[in-house]
């Protein structure tokens, strides 16, 4: 009989680390010229990650990590209840604040984040703590099923009025993940991709500026200076690092050719600095940390924390990929920050917490 772990897989530990120190790296080799040119100092970007995106994440973390997963599952629809509070603030005058027409940052005195962020988090948690508490034998019942649609149709009438898509593709990913882990027939899984293809085909089409987002990808010369200009220079960023880069810090088309270099495009700046071999690498981390996770809790018999911590790594993965697929062109432009590397204080506490429950989650992996 295999013997259960009492402390944290210290592989798994080593790996978040180093994605945390690479992240920082990229971001200050991206950055520095452009935080000397405005602010007339090299590291303030890096500092205002440090101060609110990793000293927050970290405490969440450990407290994450130190939280016994029941009272986790206990408390999940209290946490998603707090999340879609603030999301309702959002379109209160006041602490909602609009940037670029979308609705998605709180500002509270100094301090601005992004709560649609964190339902990476709590969303996951609330349904893995639902479904588990179902028996077998109920989670076969339409009804089940029609209330699990209702839930994400309710998240996903929010996220839409953001408008904040890209998000919505996440949670629901790593959501249909942990319906599809939970013992549910498989049919029912099918379904919900089903109706999930159908809609977003729908809400793609339901938008002007979507379609067009849509028809820019498909031939970025229907708008050379606008959205497909982005689409472009992302292009060109990346092959010209070449097989090996210009080197850390050398990459010129960060100044003024490629937009949002320090969030949404960092992954094209990266690959001009570090090449063709530096972002299969980064690539790599991503899939090994998905394996370690898989491998560490596929045996587990307790259902909750077995589909939770898949589903956790799911959702992160499936943003880098987004963000990745994005830059080289395999899939149309979201703005999805790339996880653990794009300058952001929300994201990366959101990610941060997921990290500490999936650390926590180990613990007593078989």
């Amino acid at each position: 009989m295999a013997k259960e772990r009492t402390k944290i897989d210290s592989f798994l530990l080593c790996l978040i680390i180093l994605f945390l120190l690479l992240g920082f790296l990229i971001l200050f080799s991206v950055s520095a010229s452009i935080s000397q040119r405005e602010f007339n100092e090299p590291y303030y970007y890096l500092r205002h990650q440090l101060l609110f995106g990793l000293a927050p994440g970290i405490i969440l973390c450990f407290l994450a990590l130190k939280c016994p997963l029941k009272k986790l599952e206990k408390w999940s629809h209290y946490f998603l209840l707090g999340n879609i509070l603030l999301l309702l603030l959002l379109f209160v005058t006041g602490p909602g604040l609009s940037v670029s027409g979308a609705k998605r940052w709180i500002k509270l005195g100094p301090i601005s984040f992004q709560p649609s962020e964190f339902l990476k988090v709590t969303l996951l948690l609330y349904v893995a703590a639902w479904l588990n508490k179902k028996s077998k034998k109920e989670k076969r019942k339409k009804e089940t099923l029609i209330c699990f649609c209702l839930i994400l149709s309710l998240i996903a009438a929010i996220l839409i009025f953001q408008p904040d898509i890209s998000t919505l593709l996440i949670v629901v990913f790593g959501v249909v993940m942990i319906y599809f882990l939970s013992e549910t027939p498989f049919q029912y899984t099918l379904l919900i991709i089903g109706v999930g293809i159908a809609s977003f085909s729908f809400l793609a089409n339901s938008k002007m500026y979507r379609l067009k987002r849509l028809l820019i990808f498909i031939n970025p010369d229907l708008d050379p200076m606008g959205m497909g200009y982005q689409v472009k220079q992302t292009l060109i960023t990346i092959g010209s690092g070449g097989l090996w880069g210009k080197g850390l810090g050398l990459s010129k088309q960060k100044f003024g050719f490629l937009p949002n270099v320090l969030t949404d495009t960092i992954f094209a700046a990266f690959c001009e600095e570090a090449g063709f071999f530096g972002g299969i690498i980064l690539i790599a981390l991503f899939l090994l940390l998905f394996a370690r996770v898989f491998w560490l809790v596929k045996k587990k018999n307790d259902l909750f924390a077995k589909s939770l911590a898949i589903g956790l790594v799911g959702a992160i993965v499936a943003q880098a990929f987004l963000n990745i697929t994005s830059m080289i062109g395999l899939v149309p432009l979201t703005g999805t920050p790339l996880p653990f590397i794009s300058y952001g204080g929300s994201h990366m506490v959101s990610e941060l917490i997921s990290l500490g429950i999936i650390l926590n989650i180990s613990k007593n992996a078989v």
